[in-house]
């Protein structure tokens, strides 16, 4: 008799006691499966397991870009990036068939969640040059994202009007130009 014959015959002879007894211990595979992925999940190298995230992680891991610099702090992916759990399966699904966009599209983070850690007073004494200070703009209140980036080289968008001397000074993470 081929398996599926005889798991079929199994659930229809079994007793009321032993399908309940199997429904709970599917129940605890199941939670303790879901249970072990996330905690996995949390781990930044379980971000590379996709190979269109292999490059955040390298970056993340080793280099000069801002993301090396977080996890030099302690900072994990998980501490920016909250998905949730159907999150993380919708972009496992999406992985696995092959319906994500490469190279993947750049977050924007909203300026609020920068200022969870980080602080604007601090970030314009820092770059108070007598030429002018990229954080307290003419343009008004910018997001964060116009010029930071954890993932690639971050640029000076004050570049493309202006040609500042600190400009030049900037460390090799940052884009120094048009």
């Amino acid at each position: 008799m081929p398996f599926k014959e005889k798991v079929i015959h199994f659930w229809k002879t079994a007793s009321l006691k032993l399908k309940i007894a199997c429904f709970f211990v599917l129940l605890i595979l199941l939670g303790t499966t879901a249970i072990a992925a996330e905690k996995a999940s949390e781990t930044p190298a379980s971000c590379a397991i996709c190979h269109n995230m292999q490059s955040h992680y390298d970056s993340w891991h080793s280099g000069s870009l801002s993301a090396k610099k977080h996890a030099d702090a302690g900072i994990t992916c998980h501490d920016c990036h909250t998905p949730k759990m159907s999150q993380q399966i919708e972009e496992g699904i999406k992985y696995i068939t092959g319906d994500y966009d490469e190279p993947m599209k750049k977050r924007e983070f909203s300026k609020a969640l920068c200022l969870q850690c980080h602080t604007l007073e601090t970030a314009k004494g820092k770059t108070d040059f007598p030429e002018g200070n990229p954080h307290d703009s003419h343009e008004g209140e910018q997001e964060c994202f116009k010029c930071h980036s954890m993932h690639q080289q971050s640029k000076t968008t004050c570049s493309e009007c202006h040609s500042f001397t600190w400009i030049k000074e900037l460390p090799d993470n940052w884009k120094k130009g048009k």
